[in-house]
C-alpha cells in the first residue's frame, strides 16, 4: 500500500514555482508599455534578466559490498592474496561501472560503502587525476592483466581502482573524498577494514571525518554546485538490523551524526544537506523491531516520513523511502525479507527555493533487470569464487536534485502528492520467488521468427521457455542452439547440473525455463531451480 495517501493534487501552500523557463501570461496579467527599440537592445535586455538554467545532478549510495585492493593485504581472510586475485578487482571494478552507467552520464554524486580502508598508505597517490592521465591508454583490466599486478601500482588504494573503471566506462571528472582513518583496530580488538567515499563532480572545499567509538567513521564532505554549497554526509552503521546489542552502536552513530547536523542547522536552518548510505537501519526500524527502547534512526536522527513536516520548525529531516509505496520499498534482502538497510535523507533546506532543491518524487532503487537483478528482482550478490562475478548484496538508490535561483528560503517547492504519514507497517516485505507468473509470461523460443534477435540487449532479464538442441563440451558444460546462435545452460544448484547434463547427452536436446542474460560476455540462460526443467514429455 502507498504510504502516500492524503493528498491528490499537488500542494504549493500559496506559493508558485520561480524556477520555471517557460513565461505564461493570463488575462488579468498586467501589460507594460516599453519604449521603441531595436531588436539588439530588446535581446541584450532579456539576457540581463533572463534567469541562469537550472543544472540538473544526481545523487546515489551505493554498498558495493567489499571493493578491495590488489595488495593482498587485507584484515578479512576473503581478500587476501592466496584467495583475492587482480582478475577479481577488474571485474569487481567494472561491474560497479555498468550499474553506474546505467544512469545517463553518470552520476554527480556517489557515496561508497564497503570500500577497504588502505592497509599500505604509504603507497598512495597524491594526485589520482594525475595517475588517470598517465593511463588513459590502458583499461583497468589492462592494468590488472595476470596473477601479479605490476609494482608501481599494486598498492593503490581502491578508490583509485574504482575511479580508473568508471573513467573506462565513460563517467569522468570525479573528485574524491575519503576519511582519515588509519589502519589500526577499534576499541574492541576488530580491525579497521572499509571506509566511506564519496565521488562528486563538484568542487569539494571541506572535508570532515566524525568518529564513533567501535564503529566506521561518518564522512562529512561539502561542495560547490555552482556556487550552491551542498552538505552530504557518508554513513556506515554498524551491522546487524536485528540486533538489539548492536542497535546501541547505532544509536551512537547517530548521535554523532545529529550532533554535527544540529550545529549546521543552528548556522542556518535551511542548510542543504543530504544523509546518506548504508545506516543498517530500516526505515521502519522502530515499528519492525518493537523491542528495541531505542533506534538510532527513528528516535535520535529523527528521520520524518511526512514530507510536509519540513515546512514546521519540529522536524528538519525527510527519509526518501516515504516516496516509494510500502511494498515497493527495499535495497537488500535477509532471510527472505526485503530491507531498506540503504538511505538518502534529505534536509529541509532541499525544498525551499534556494541553492540545491530535491526533485520531487524522482527516489527510485537501481534495481535492473539482466545487470543486477535476477529473475526474481533479488539483487545479483558479489562471488568471490575462482571465476568472480556479481555485484552487491545491495542495490544503489538515487534520486535527482536541481539548483535554483531564487534565493528564497522563505518559501517553498510544489509536491505533487506528498507522504503525510510518519507512521509505516511494521511488518517486512516478503520476497516473491513465485514461478507462475513468471513461466506464464515465458517466451517460447519455439514461437520466435528467425530474424528475432536475442543478444541486442533489451531482453536480458527476460525468461524463455527453451526447447532447442543441445550438446556437452568436453569439459562437461552444456550448451543449446536457439536460432542458429549457441548459448550456455547454467544453473547455481550443484546437484541439478548432472540431471541437466545428462538430459542433454541421452535426448541431443532440452526443454526448460531459462533468464538470458550474459556471464563475462558469454549468452547463457540460467535455470534457477529444478521446477525450471520441462519434465520429459511435458
Amino acid at each position: 500500500m502507498r504510504q502516500r495517501e492524503g493528498c491528490e493534487c499537488s500542494i504549493s501552500l500559496g506559493m508558485t514555482s520561480q524556477h520555471s523557463p517557460d513565461i505564461q501570461l493570463s488575462r488579468s496579467t498586467k501589460l507594460i508599455q516599453l519604449p521603441r527599440m531595436n531588436l539588439s537592445t530588446l535581446a541584450a535586455i532579456l539576457v540581463a534578466v533572463a534567469p541562469a538554467a537550472a543544472r540538473e545532478l544526481s545523487v546515489v549510495a551505493y554498498n558495493v559490498e567489499n571493493l578491495h585492493d590488489a595488495d593482498g593485504v587485507a584484515i578479512y581472510d576473503d581478500y587476501q592474496s592466496s584467495k583475492y586475485t587482480p582478475e577479481h578487482l577488474a571485474v569487481k571494478a567494472g561491474n560497479i561501472a555498468k550499474v553506474l552507467a546505467r544512469i545517463d552520464g553518470g552520476p554527480d554524486v556517489i557515496v561508497f560503502n564497503e570500500i577497504e580502508l588502505d592497509q599500505t598508505p604509504e603507497s598512495a597517490l597524491p594526485d589520482l587525476n594525475a595517475w588517470l592521465a598517465s593511463v588513459k591508454d590502458k583499461t583497468v583490466q589492462d592494468l590488472l592483466a595476470g596473477d601479479a599486478v605490476a609494482q608501481d601500482v599494486a598498492g593503490l588504494p581502491a578508490e583509485a581502482w574504482l575511479l580508473k573503471a568508471l573513467s573506462d566506462a565513460g563517467l569522468k571528472g570525479y573528485h574524491v573524498a575519503t576519511t582519515d582513518e588509519r589502519p589500526g583496530v577499534f576499541a574492541d580488538g576488530r580491525g579497521i577494514a572499509i571506509r566511506n567515499v564519496i565521488f562528486s563532480r563538484f568542487p569539494i572545499t571541506k572535508v570532515r571525518t566524525h568518529p564513533t567509538p567501535n564503529a566506521r567513521a561518518i564522512l562529512e564532505a561539502t561542495m560547490d554546485v555552482e556556487g550552491h554549497p551542498l552538505t552530504v554526509f557518508a554513513n556506515h552503521w554498524k551491522s546487524g538490523a536485528g540486533d538489539a546489542e548492536n542497535e546501541i552502536v547505532r544509536v551512537q552513530n547517530a548521535r554523532t551524526l545529529r550532533g554535527r547536523l544540529d550545529e549546521l542547522f543552528a548556522a542556518d536552518p535551511n542548510a542543504d544537506i543530504i544523509v546518506a548510505g548504508d545506516l543498517n537501519s530500516h526505515y521502519n526500524q522502530g515499528r519492525r523491531y518493537r523491542e528495541m527502547k531505542e533506534t538510532g534512526i527513528n528516535d535520535v536522527l529523527a528521520a520524518k516520513g511526512n514530507e510536509l513536516s519540513l515546512r514546521g520548525k519540529n522536524a528538519d529531516l525527510y527519509n526518501l523511502w516515504f516516496e516509494l509505496p510500502s511494498n515497493n520499498r527495499g535495497s537488500d534482502i535477509y532471510k527472505e525479507e526485503w530491507g531498506t538497510l540503504m538511505h538518502l535523507i534529505v534536509s529541509r533546506g532541499l525544498y525551499d527555493q534556494n541553492g540545491v532543491q530535491y526533485v520531487d518524487n524522482s527516489f527510485r532503487v537501481m534495481k535492473i533487470p539482466g545487470l543486477n537483478s535476477d529473475v526474481y528482482g533479488r539483487p545479483i550478490r558479489w562471488s568471490r569464487s575462482k571465476n568472480p562475478g556479481g555485484f552487491s548484496d545491495h542495490f544503489p538508490i538515487f534520486a535527482n536534485f536541481r539548483t535554483v535561483n531564487d534565493a528564497d528560503k522563505s518559501r517553498w517547492m510544489p509536491l505533487n502528492r506528498p507522504s503525510v504519514v510518519d507512521s509505516s507497517p511494521g511488518e517486512p516485505v516478503r520476497v516473491e520467488t513465485s514461478t507462475v507468473d513468471l513461466f506464464a509470461s515465458a517466451t517460447p523460443t519455439a514461437k520466435l521468427t528467425p530474424n528475432t534477435t536475442l543478444r541486442d540487449g533489451t531482453r536480458n532479464g527476460r525468461v524463455f521457455l527453451v526447447e532447442a538442441p543441445a550438446t556437452v563440451d568436453e569439459r562437461g558444460f552444456v550448451h543449446v542452439t536457439v536460432l542458429g546462435e549457441e548459448y550456455d545452460v547454467f544453473t547455481h544448484d550443484q546437484n541439478l547440473r548432472p540431471e541437466i547434463r545428462e538430459r542433454a547427452k541421452t535426448n541431443g536436446k532440452l526443454s526448460f525455463y531459462g533468464e538470458l542474460g550474459t556471464y563475462r560476455d558469454q549468452w547463457q540462460f540460467v535455470i534457477h531451480g529444478k521446477e525450471w526443467l520441462v519434465p520429459p514429455g511435458g
